[in-house]
């Protein structure tokens, strides 16, 4: 056994690129060598911006031998009374290349039939791997591939060199024009020399850290992430926590080191917002704050080439940073000469969707929608502040500022309503309304801000799914899944008991004029199941899909009660009768889907064994206590009283014949097993739980 070391080299990958690209390399090898019957260890995979690197450490000599057995006609068939081969016996020998009397005789469930078996022996590990690592190699797939100059394949970035070895002998692998060797390069500009390597991991790690690269990144991060506290530490401050930004500057970078740099104080009059952007998105600086998180007129830049002179770099990095800043703050100043009110009308001249019109008409509707939201969740009282921070909430998008940084708007319509001394709650709701952009992304401060994001999301689904645009597999070119799931947050976080279906419809008639796709009720099915979808994701993270499934079957209308309901059946879960419970449940509801509908209800003189009277007494009580608990949504209290029923469902499906010969004794039974279903048909669909007693465990003479 001798380790496989392939590393591919190439000019700078995008950072985005190359984690992606790390973990199909390590998934991808593992399956080839897997195919190629291949044994191996510990399969790894790492990367930086100008290298990818994966091994596989222990890799067998040899493969192992494959066996195959082709299985043909049955013995009968395949020899006459004289024991002379038939025409299906001579077909079969004919079609795997060998006389009659080579095939064997193979016991199977069907009986007694030929066969053959071939066992093909495995070849060395040298053999095999050239073909496996260019299949490796070839089939890496990126966002964006670029052809370099001479050759017809592509990769993300042209390659400059291949090393392939296994026991530290090379393994030919040729891609393009470059073919493989037993060398790599070290930093560009630092230790640009070959660097001939032995094939184990440890020498190539080793090696290549004397060359001032640091292929693993996770190392790579711990560097960055400690020369960043040490120099915002030299600044008298600490790094703004960013981790996205630490995750993409590790990619960007082979060998880091900190540069700490200051701009003008003057720019601190700024919102920091945009401070941070011009660091963070344009420049990838690191804003450093101080021990009370207020931002400071320092910042941490992460280079990939250490210099001798640190001045140099730190001018370097400033004067660019004070380039921004100052087109910022001129942007800033222009902005603040007009209120956001004299720029509404402007958006009637900005298309928000051919086909939906303009910013203005989409502004005006969600307004429309917040007002009737307000009115059925009973926030009546903040209609006056809703209506103007509706009515103001995209007017930033006409700003110099929100052109040139089109992530601060809504930011920085709320710092403007807030200078021209609008309610801070209107400033709020301005700056709130497009929170949650992600999934773990902050919620509105208020109602203000809840609804009119509420009311804009609802116009983005409905409207965008209304004139025929969907999101289909990884395409989602109008965000509908980002929205759907900000709908689905906003009425979770802020406890909104809300119609979906009522809220669509409402949204939809504030679409007077738009020409649908569709028909109105064909529109409301996409979006409901749409955003059920989305729910049913979100859920499935947290809960058992099968108990997600079982409380969406029994209504999501009111995503809040939806939730309480499924939070509920998770504490009954864990019973230790839980199983029993839910097969009885089970029994139930697919019973009464036996009675016909809106047939006649339940009539107590009717009922004549014991099991059925005792069930109807217990069913009495039980309904008049989850009476009083459903009106206070009090789920786990439901069902646990509806779990005290068990016993006497169970002397009922044991003691009486439900699907009786008498039509009337049949219908009152189907009646009372309507009743009983009644219960928890609006919490779960218990059809849907995976719950099974084991074989032969109380079979119910009732569902005979």
């Amino acid at each position: 056994m001798a380790d496989l070391l392939f590393e591919i080299g190439a000019e700078e990958i995008p950072a985005g690129f190359v984690p992606l690209a790390v973990k199909q390399l390590e998934e991808d090898l593992r399956k080839l060598l897997a195919e190629a019957r291949l044994t191996t260890g510990e399969v790894k995979a790492m990367g930086t911006p100008r290298r990818l690197v994966v091994w596989a450490r222990g890799l067998g000599a040899r493969q192992a031998d494959a066996r195959t057995e082709a299985l043909g006609p049955s013995v009968a068939a395949a020899f006459d009374g004289q024991g002379q081969p038939t025409a299906a016996a001579l077909g079969f020998a004919r079609s795997q290349g060998v006389e009659v009397a080579a095939l064997e005789r193979v016991e199977t469930p069907k009986g007694l039939r030929l066969g053959v078996t071939r066992v093909e022996k495995g070849r060395p590990a040298a053999q095999v791997l050239p073909a496996l690592l260019s299949r490796l190699l070839s089939g890496l797939r990126f966002k964006k591939a670029m052809r370099s100059r001479w050759d017809e394949v592509t990769f993300a970035r042209p390659i400059r060199w291949i090393a392939a070895l296994h026991g530290g002998k090379a393994i030919k692998v040729q891609h393009g024009e470059v073919r493989s060797g037993l060398v790599t390069y070290g930093h560009r500009f630092l230790s640009p020399r070959a660097i001939r390597l032995t094939g184990t991991p440890e020498d190539y790690l080793q090696k290549l850290g004397k060359a001032h690269v640091v292929v693993d990144p996770v190392a790579r991060k711990a560097a960055i992430e400690a020369a960043l506290a040490a120099a915002a530490r030299r600044g008298g401050g600490v790094p703004r926590a960013d981790p996205e930004l630490v995750e993409q500057v590790t990619y960007l970078v082979e060998h880091p080191s900190a540069v700490l740099g200051e701009f003008e104080r003057s720019n601190l009059a700024l919102p920091p917002e945009v401070v941070v952007t011009e660091m963070r998105n344009h420049q990838r600086y690191f804003a450093v704050v101080d021990g009370q998180g207020k931002l400071t007129n320092r910042f941490v830049a992460i280079s990939g080439t250490p210099v001798k002179d640190p001045r140099v770099a730190r001018n370097g990095y400033q004067r660019v940073l004070r380039a921004r800043l100052a087109d910022a703050r001129f942007f800033f100043e222009e902005d603040r000469k007009r209120t956001l009110e004299s720029r509404v009308e402007a958006l009637g001249r900005r298309t928000y969707q051919a086909r939906l019109g303009s910013e203005l008409q989409r502004v005006e509707r969600i307004g429309a929608m917040a007002a009737w939201l307000a009115g059925v969740l009973g926030k009546e009282a903040l209609r006056g502040d809703l209506a103007l921070a509706a009515r103001l909430c995209k007017a930033d998008l006409g700003t110099g500022m929100v052109g040139e940084f089109p992530e601060l708007q809504g930011i920085m319509g709320g710092h403007y309503a807030r200078l021209e001394g609008l309610a801070p709650e209107v400033a709020d709701a301005i700056e709130d309304h497009y929170r949650p952009i992600g999934a773990g992304e902050e919620l509105p401060r208020g109602d203000l801000g809840a609804l009119i994001g509420l009311s804009d999301r609802l116009h983005q689904l409905v409207g965008i799914i209304g004139v025929g645009e969907k999101a289909t597999g990884g395409a989602d070119p109008f965000g509908l899944r980002r929205a759907a799931i900000g709908i689905l947050r906003l009425i979770l976080g802020r406890g909104y008991h809300l119609s979906l279906r009522a809220a669509v419809e409402a949204t939809l008639d504030g679409l007077d004029g738009v020409k649908l796709a569709g028909e109105r009720k064909q529109v409301i099915g996409q979006v409901l199941e749409f955003i059920r979808g989305r729910l049913k994701a979100m859920w499935a993270e947290e809960f058992a899909v099968d108990l997600v499934d079982a409380v969406l079957a029994a209504g999501s209308d009111d995503v809040v009660d939806a939730r309480q309901r499924l939070e509920a059946l998770a504490l009954v879960r864990q019973r230790e009768d839980f199983v029993p419970l839910a097969v009885a449940f089970k029994r139930v509801a697919n019973i009464q889907e036996k009675a016909p509908a809106g047939g006649a209800g339940l009539e107590a003189a009717r009922l004549i064994e014991p099991a059925e009277l005792a069930l109807l007494a217990e069913l009495e009580r039980v309904e008049r206590e989850a009476a009083a608990l459903r009106s206070r949504r009090e789920y786990p209290a439901i069902l646990r009283a509806v779990a005290t029923l068990k016993p006497a469902i169970d002397a009922f499906f044991d003691g009486v014949m439900v699907m009786a010969e008498d039509p009337a004794l049949r219908a009152n039974r189907l009646a009372l097993m309507r009743r009983v279903a009644a219960l928890f048909a609006d919490i779960a669909d218990f059809r849907k739980i995976q719950a099974e007693l084991p074989p032969g465990a109380g079979q119910a003479k009732g569902q005979r």
